[in-house]
């Protein structure tokens, strides 16, 4: 697998395939399904808990007066819902890990 800032679904599928021997079909099927499960969750709960992965939070923000920095004019920025990842303890154990070598 190759390392880079951003994946697409098809990357994740190709991962998948390449990692178990499943067909592109079904690996693809399989990470529609789990991003499927993901964002049902959260419309229906307002977050989605993985297991020693971490959790997503929907968070509501007040609207608040915002400035444009090129042109200094003020704007009201509206009310709305902001998505949270908190990690959990084991990735980030993992995570510092990592970056100690």
């Amino acid at each position: 697998m190759k390392l880079e800032n951003n994946f697409t679904r098809e990357e994740i599928a190709e991962s998948l395939h390449a990692e178990f021997g499943l067909t592109k079909k079904d690996c693809m099927i399989f990470v529609n399904d789990i991003l499927d499960v993901i964002i049902e969750g959260l419309k229906k709960h307002g977050f989605v808990k993985i297991h020693n992965f971490g959790s997503f939070i929907i968070k509501r923000k007040k609207s608040r007066l915002g400035r444009n920095p090129k042109t200094k004019e003020e704007v009201i920025i509206n009310e709305r819902n902001v998505l949270q990842f908190k990690p959990s303890k084991h990735v980030l154990n993992y995570i510092n890990i990592i970056n100690e070598k």
